[in-house]
């Protein structure tokens, strides 16, 4: 049987690798969709968002829940799995918020939220 991992202690380790975000433009990718003023769609800078964040943060994200445009770019919140928990609906959710420039490059992020994932937003 083949192992992918090797069992001399001082081989060198090798990075972890990430999960693919389904639909996602590589990092550091131009995309020919893109607007003549260089702007990139929103489908373009929503899956962006996503696997930039993913890159960064080691763990694919679950879900894009807002994107919105901006002068410099574009905002979008993505929902990201901290603490996976049993039963799932106590599983550890944060929410993201990722800063975009116009050709969709990652300049920011911050954690906005933390919850449980089958809690509800309470009417304000």
């Amino acid at each position: 049987m083949a192992s992918t991992e090797s069992d001399d202690p001082d081989a060198p380790t090798t990075p972890r690798t990430q999960r693919a975000v389904k639909g996602a433009t590589p990092t550091g990718s131009t995309n020919e969709t893109a607007g003549s003023n260089g702007r990139v769609t929103a489908a373009q800078a929503m899956s962006g968002a996503a696997a930039q964040l993913a890159e960064l943060l080691g763990t694919a994200p679950d879900s894009v829940s807002a994107l919105r445009p901006t002068q410099d770019g574009w905002t979008a919140d993505v929902e990201v799995v901290e603490l996976v928990r049993v039963p799932d609906t106590m599983t550890v959710m944060a929410t993201f918020r990722v800063t975009l420039d116009l050709r969709g490059q990652l300049l920011g992020y911050e954690r906005v939220r933390r919850y449980a994932r089958g809690q509800l937003d309470q009417k304000r």
